[in-house]
């Protein structure tokens, strides 16, 4: 699995795919749309500033956070790799780009680049589950509105498509800007208990009234003796088609193909 990410990245910072171990009917996915690998963003060079990959050895899946900072063409990017003995059987890649909400590589990258997230003690790591059931926890609570459920810790500091909370105080809290009303369905776990992190593909909402947009979104945790310690999100959503809610949620619409330079 680290040899397909390592791939990956060779692949995705050349803009050429071609050398990568592919199996035969390979499923290329963005943003939820099954797609033509050829005309898929894989195929776009990149300077990648920082990326940093999850690995799941019980479902052979991989998650890699990439950031590109490059003035001209931002992104951050979420990919996940299904392996099939020696070859990469699935690529699924959520983009966000400028105009995508609250998209800022610069401050995504700061704060990526800064958390630790190096390997937990073996006596120390939490089990698949309890990784999993925290994750679940935290979506839930976009619907139920029960907060008193989730394994907050503190300090805890999430990165929303570039926004942050938190000052650096042992107090931070992810419990800042979480609506209620809102269905996080769709979901899909990687898990990485060696790191503590699992990370969640999943549709933030239905587009109802009370929330939600249907937009294609990934939340990675990082979790640390149970408790939430990092929160990552990309979202699929131009910000211009946001229609209500706050940081920790989203509105509107999904987004068109990414634009060629930034707004």
């Amino acid at each position: 699995m680290q040899r397909a990410v390592d791939l990956y990245v060779a692949a995705q910072t050349k803009g050429d795919s071609s050398g990568l171990p592919l199996a035969a009917g390979l499923g290329y996915v963005e943003n939820h749309v099954p797609t033509k690998m050829d005309e898929g963003l894989i195929k776009t060079a990149m300077k990648i500033d920082h990326h940093r990959s999850l690995l799941d050895s019980s479902t052979c899946q991989t998650f890699t956070e990439v950031i590109v900072t490059n003035k001209e063409r931002p992104y951050v990017l979420g990919t996940r790799l299904r392996v099939n003995r020696d070859k990469i059987a699935e690529i699924e890649i959520l983009w966000t780009t400028a105009g995508y909400w609250l998209f800022n590589a610069d401050s995504y990258l700061k704060w990526s680049s800064s958390e630790n997230w190096e390997p937990i003690a073996a006596s120390q790591r939490d089990t698949r589950a309890t990784l999993v059931a925290a994750a679940n926890a935290y979506l839930d609570a976009f619907l139920e509105g029960k907060k008193d459920l989730v394994p907050w810790g503190y300090p805890c500091n999430r990165t929303e498509g570039g926004a942050h909370t938190g000052n650096g105080s042992p107090t931070d809290s992810c419990d800042v800007g979480v609506p209620s009303g809102v269905n996080i369905s769709n979901r899909r776990f990687i898990v990485d208990p060696t790191i503590g992190s699992v990370v969640v593909f999943c549709t933030f909402g239905a587009g109802s009234p009370g929330g939600g947009s249907g937009a294609p979104d990934t939340h990675t945790f990082r979790i640390e003796n149970g408790k939430l310690r990092y929160v990552h999100t990309l979202t699929h959503l131009l910000q211009a088609n946001f229609r209500g809610g706050g940081p920790g949620g989203g509105g509107g619409r999904q987004g068109g193909p990414p634009p060629t330079t930034q707004p």
